[in-house]
């Protein structure tokens, strides 16, 4: 799979700056990754790169795991359900211009937009 780069997913930051960004420690955000809550970019020399993305999802985490009380395990389930809420809205926002885009196909057609076919 071919990952392109955006604005937010382009890697930018080294992790003691990443660190700084979110309030941890770059140990902390090394753990993060060990245990596989967050997989930053490499640069040539291995060095670990975060995007911006990745300093949203940290501040996630350490607000689910800080101001809420949540373990790292239900933080990681929490950010899954999370990104699959988003997935799903933006499914539901692109059916609704689906709709709308037959709706006026129908209504150009001479068609009343609430008449079904059966």
């Amino acid at each position: 799979m071919i990952f392109e780069h955006t604005p937010n997913t382009e890697p930018c930051y080294v992790i003691s700056i990443a660190a700084r960004m979110v309030g941890l420690h770059a140990q902390t955000l090394r753990y993060y990754e060990r245990v596989g809550l967050l997989s930053p970019s490499r640069s040539l020399g291995r060095q670990r790169l975060y995007s911006p993305v990745d300093v949203e999802r940290l501040r996630r985490i350490r607000a689910l795991t800080e101001e809420m009380g949540v373990n790292l395990a239900g933080a990681e389930v929490a950010l899954r359900l999370m990104e699959r809420i988003n997935q799903m809205q933006k499914e539901i926002d692109h059916l609704k211009g689906e709709v709308k885009r037959l709706e006026s196909a129908s209504s150009q057609d001479g068609q009343p937009a609430d008449r079904r076919t059966r």
